[in-house]
């Protein structure tokens, strides 16, 4: 089997120190996901945008990003894997100063769109470079936990940061941030990081390109479209030919040789198991972020940062968890630690539906704590995706394995964040009005403040009930497809 070009890495220091560029610039773009969190309630009372345009605000970043992972990913094989990242700090750090000049939430938008860009030079290019200089696979899977649990800190770091700096500036703090972060990550990754390239890169084809981001990009859209007005011609349209765009990719991935995405990996149950992890947890995570800083912020009247100090517990969870998780899996199986995991994550959402209302802080903390510590089984989940694909093939396991959790994002703000909006309206009287019907936001200060912070609330519940519905069904499927003796050792493909 070929292995992936790479300059020797001399020293175990060296290698980890690479390592920790990979993760610290995992962490910068999870944080900017976090940080617009806290940061949309600002953005939206300054620029006041339609909620088509406030979805699109949230939503460009992972759909931008979503689409274009299989071609980036594909070109970073050719190209060299290290080039593809240092060029996205470089992307994502031009997009964030860009923010001075955003008036409009048009604007905003056209930010997130080229953030995206550099976000997909960015993410599958970490996974591979892991991929690379951790041949061993027990060692593998501690990287990747510490990486998983960047990603964790990064949502602990990234509310905070976000809260400290709107107490003292304005909502473009939350991407000006970015910018010193990622010129020390361009920095250090020049002289701690090899060049890695695939010594049997995918075809980067035309037709290829035009089919794998346009079926992704209409499947994303289709969703959001159905989120906001229901079954309607338009919606049915784009997502059959989105759907017919992507069913001709893989036909077309499957009969080459060296495909520009590996689709043929998933034949494999156990890298089913981890991408389907993956994506189940992404999706009720990012759903339950977006929707608990909302219920903290216009519910219980938290500042922005306070607020985000409250949503520490989710990623603390994932941070104490993630890196023992391997240590885990080694001892108890790797069928055990994830699907445990899940189970735990599922416990925390019905917790939050069974809750007493008004729902009590406290209890929702336990609750987040639990979300995360469950999502810490994730960094063994990436070892399963990255290990049972070939070392050629590492640039399309990283691709896909984005790829799960950015759908999940898009699936967890257009779907839970869709059922929360119905859930909310529910609960209005039929003469609430307009704007408190389209927010609980438009509602506060009127007469129906009352009723329409109890109905979110509802709707908050709503969200951890559904989740908890979809980590079971994830943990019991994970179950089914991941061999009871499979050990991280035998993971190594």
């Amino acid at each position: 089997m070929s292995a992936p070009t790479t300059t020797k890495i001399e020293s175990p220091p060296r290698r980890w120190a690479g390592l920790a560029v990979l993760a610290a610039s995992l962490l910068v773009v999870v944080m900017d996901m976090t940080v617009l969190n806290v940061a949309l309630p600002d953005l939206i009372a300054d620029l006041r945008p339609s909620a088509v345009s406030q979805l699109w605000i949230v939503d460009a970043y992972p759909v931008v990003l979503a689409g274009l992972l299989v071609p980036v990913a594909a070109l970073a094989d050719r190209w060299g894997r290290k080039r593809m990242l240092l060029a996205g700090f470089t992307v994502f750090a031009v997009a964030s100063l860009l923010v001075l000049f955003a008036d409009s939430a048009g604007a905003v938008i056209a930010l997130r769109v080229l953030l995206g860009v550099g976000g997909a030079m960015i993410m599958p290019t970490t996974l591979s470079l892991i991929r690379a200089l951790f041949p061993d696979p027990t060692e593998r899977a501690l990287a990747l936990g510490i990486w998983a649990a960047m990603a964790s800190l990064g949502g602990a770091i990234g509310p905070i940061v976000g809260g400290v700096l709107l107490e003292v500036f304005s909502w473009h703090s939350a991407f000006l941030v970015n910018v010193p972060l990622m010129v020390v990550a361009v920095l250090a990754g020049v002289f701690l990081l090899p060049e890695s390239r695939s010594e049997r890169p995918g075809r980067l084809d035309a037709p290829g390109v035009v089919l794998s981001v346009g079926g992704m990009v209409g499947i994303v859209y289709a969703i959001k479209h159905l989120s906001k007005y229901g079954v309607d011609v338009p919606t049915i349209v784009i997502a059959v030919v989105a759907l017919l765009a992507m069913t001709a990719f893989v036909r077309r991935c499957l009969t080459q040789p060296e495909p520009m995405l590996a689709v043929g990996l998933f034949a494999d149950p156990v890298f089913r198991a981890g991408v389907l992890s993956a994506l189940s947890h992404s999706t009720v995570f990012i759903a339950l972020l977006l929707v608990g800083s909302q219920w903290l912020q216009l519910v219980e009247g938290y500042s922005p940062l306070m607020a985000g100090a409250a949503l520490l517990p989710s990623a603390l969870g994932g941070l104490i968890g993630s890196p023992f998780a391997p240590a885990l899996a080694a001892r108890i199986g790797v069928r055990t630690v994830i699907t445990s995991g899940l189970l735990v994550a599922a416990v925390g959402l019905l917790v939050i539906f069974l809750l007493p209302r008004p729902l009590p802080y406290a209890g929702v903390a336990i609750a987040l704590f639990m979300v995360g510590l469950g999502g810490a089984a994730l960094g063994v989940g990436s070892a399963l995706i990255m290990g049972r694909s070939p070392a050629h093939q590492a640039g399309s396991a990283a691709a896909i394995e984005e790829m799960s959790f950015e759908i999940g994002a898009v699936l967890g703000v257009a779907v839970l964040g869709s059922i929360a909006g119905v859930v909310y309206r529910s609960g209005l009287p039929a003469d609430a009005g307009s704007e408190a019907t389209e927010s609980v936001a438009g509602a506060l200060g009127t007469g129906f403040e009352q009723v329409a912070t109890a109905s979110f609330t509802d709707s908050f519940a709503a969200v951890g009930l559904i989740g908890a519905i979809v980590m079971l069904v994830a943990s019991a499927l994970a179950w089914r497809s991941i061999p009871r003796d499979l050990s991280l050792s035998d993971v190594h493909h």
